[in-house]
């Protein structure tokens, strides 16, 4: 699977806003929709329609309510991440960040 990595970053794409999350209503198109390098540099260019018709043709079974809000958050290469829903609001949650209780 390709990915955008910078200064040891990899781009994950997800869904902040309320309504409607990316990833979190598109599970089935699996992880290449967070990953997408096309679909990285369509979302930095800011361009909604020009990202719009990528989805399309690249994920045409994607529920696209979230791509308005689509951003990226740069993670650590290696980190393990979820992204979470509430409310359509998305978040991406590190395992580093949380104290795990072991049974």
């Amino acid at each position: 699977m390709d990915r955008v990595v910078r200064d040891g970053n990899v781009a994950v794409l997800y869904s902040p806003g309320h309504g409607a999350g990316w990833y979190t209503w598109n599970q089935l198109l699996g992880n290449d929709a967070i990953f997408d390098p096309e679909l990285v540099f369509l979302v930095e260019k800011g361009n909604e329609e020009d990202t719009l018709e990528y989805i399309s043709r690249r994920f045409p079974d994607a529920y696209v309510g979230g791509v308005r809000n689509l951003s990226i958050e740069w993670v650590p290469v290696g980190t393990e991440f979820v992204i979470t829903e509430y409310d359509g609001y998305e978040s991406i949650e590190c395992k580093a960040d949380y104290d795990w209780i072991v049974a």
